[in-house]
């Protein structure tokens, strides 16, 4: 092995939200720091995704009157996570999380903008917000990234003339064939695709758009960001890590650490092994989206050092398509549109289809559990619904693309006898199942799960349709059928630790000099996901308590400094 080839104050593992935000954040502490990306892109699995950033009692909030408060979000978590999560992880993040937003505006140059009424995905529980508690960035020119801009990971699939829109605006979109908004919107989008195409702009949105933001802040701090760096082990030096060992060529290189390691590189979701161990039956990794070197390297090294793992058999689960090359779709907004079910094996419906994606993945693992017929399962929909909303990446009234057919990733018939016959359920239960649904749709009241009930469901739901946005009768020929697998985002367990991100044996002591943040990291959101950005939210969040407890250099409890933390 060759002698170390560099020393700095921080080393931080991956190149996500969380790991470019702790590198700011310590940079500004005036810290000497290095970013190490295991792949030859930057962005992790943040830049795959939406890019939303669940901020409980943001500034942007209390700008557009919207009650929120501390203990109304404090009061939220406690309902839906429950006591799986210490109390001053859920209290860190309550306070800091808006700071952590506030810091990037006032030294990084971030701009974020609100997700209006995007709801929390429990809004009916104590503290939960219908008006939604979500941030995104301001869509980015990718071209001031400039020879940067090629490295920056790819997006998961691909989007019409490069066309960029933000998550309100998908959400529009969603409505372009039944409200006025929606028509405006996909106008608006039309017109910015052209000028963009015009002026050979690279409009950046979504998951990209925030990595952007942040990749462009790290250029402007004149932070090192090390592709094809993959980290091998940790270093342990008198009681506290003191470096990594990095993979460089066909050598092994250390390069040191004064002051910490933050590990944010992601969980173990292309880790087949892991997963075995751990998640639920059946298991793969073909159904995920989340980044492909996500591979458990970082909690593998910290459980090598005898640190503590939590929540290892949860994913931020969502029902996933898998096209006809193979590559999973996870869906998170058809299933609230009205005309359409989801149905297990028998034919039968099993949960509220427009509920959160997390919900509906832990509804099919507890019942595939009990009758084996829940995974995979159908969503089903006719062609009023193909007529008006989205569906993956094809527009209301586009035609599928020829491989849907032939690859049988979309099977259609003009009945619905038929199309029980083409995925192999009972014919009866499910002509029973649509029966009894399009009845419920015509009342507006869904009596066997209570769809559309909440302000969640009513995200996705169509204002034009009633007596309930979220049910309409599955009755217009022809009727199409998508198999759904259990996919994911990410892996949720990891590196159990504490409020400043610290890793934490399972004594409860502290290895001095790791932090762990992200899906390397025990999320503090437990076995729940409260809101839109529920992921990247805390991954920021952590990595800017990480990066200013470094530069405190506290190692104890909490000392005198704290009241200068922030």
């Amino acid at each position: 092995m060759d002698e170390s080839i560099e020393q700095v104050d921080v080393i931080i593992v991956g190149s996500g939200g969380g790991g470019m935000t702790a590198a700011l954040v310590a940079k500004r502490a005036g810290l000497d720091v290095i970013i190490l990306e295991k792949s030859g892109y930057y962005g992790g699995s943040t830049a795959l995704s939406g890019g939303g950033i669940w901020v409980p009692n943001n500034h942007l909030l209390r700008k557009a009157r919207i009650d929120d408060s501390s203990v109304k979000a404090r009061l939220y978590l406690d309902s839906v996570v429950g006591d799986v999560v210490a109390s001053e992880n859920k209290d860190a993040y309550i306070e800091y999380s808006p700071k952590m937003i506030v810091w990037l505006e006032t030294y990084a140059g971030l701009k974020f903008i609100s997700v209006p009424w995007y709801s929390d995905y429990h809004p009916d529980q104590p503290g939960g917000l219908a008006e939604g508690r979500s941030l995104e960035v301001k869509p980015f020119n990718g071209r001031r990234l400039r020879k940067e801009l090629k490295y920056l990971n790819p997006s998961a699939f691909d989007v019409p003339l490069n066309m960029a829109f933000t998550i309100s605006e998908y959400h529009d979109l969603g409505m372009m064939m039944s409200t006025w908004r929606g028509k405006m919107t996909a106008l608006k989008v039309g017109f910015k695709t052209i000028l963009n195409l015009i002026l050979r702009r690279k409009p950046l949105t979504m998951g990209q758009g925030l990595i952007g933001r942040l990749r462009n802040s790290l250029i402007e701090a004149d932070i090192p960001l090390l592709l094809n760096t993959p980290v091998i082990d940790l270093i342990k030096e008198r009681g506290r890590i003191t470096g990594v060992i990095v993979a460089e060529d066909d050598k092994k290189v250390k390069i040191k650490a004064k002051k910490g390691v933050i590990l944010a590189a992601g969980g173990f979701a292309h880790n087949l092994s892991m997963r075995q161990e751990y998640h639920p039956s059946p298991v793969t990794i073909n159904w995920t989206v989340a980044h492909k070197d996500n591979t458990g390297d970082a909690i593998l090294a910290g459980m090598k050092l005898g640190a503590a793992v939590d929540l290892m058999d949860d994913a931020w689960w969502g029902p996933t398509s898998i096209d006809p090359e193979g590559n999973p779709f996870f869906h998170a907004g058809e299933r609230g549109y009205p005309g359409s079910i989801m149905v297990n094996a028998k034919g039968k419906r099993f949960t509220n289809e427009s509920a959160s994606y997390v919900v509906v993945v832990h509804e099919m693992f507890d019942k595939h559990k009990i009758d084996d017929q829940h995974i995979p399962c159908y969503f089903i929909f006719d062609q009023r619904f193909k007529n008006h909303y989205l569906f993956g990446t094809t527009f209301p009234g586009q035609n599928f693309p020829r491989a849907f057919y032939e690859f049988e990733y979309v099977l259609k018939a003009d009945t619905i006898s038929e199309l029980a016959y083409r995925i192999n359920v009972d014919r009866p239960n499910l002509e029973d199942t649509i029966e009894r649904f399009n009845e419920f749709a015509r009342t507006g009241k869904d009596l066997d799960f209570g769809r559309g009930e909440n302000a969640y469901d009513n995200y996705y739901g169509d204002p034009k349709v009633n007596p309930n946005n979220n049910l309409a009768p599955i009755e217009t020929p022809p009727f199409y059928a998508v198999e759904m697998v259990p996919g994911d985002l990410g892996t949720k367990g990891g590196l159990l630790t504490n409020e400043y991100a610290q890793v934490l044996k399972e004594d409860g002591s502290i290895i001095k000099g790791l932090y762990a943040i992200g899906n390397s990291s025990a999320s503090v959101m437990g076995n729940s996901y409260p809101g839109p950005g529920g992921t990247i939210g805390p991954s920021m969040t952590f990595g800017y308590l990480a990066a200013k407890h470094i530069a405190l250099d506290i190692y104890k409890t909490r000392s005198k400094k704290q009241k200068s933390f922030v």
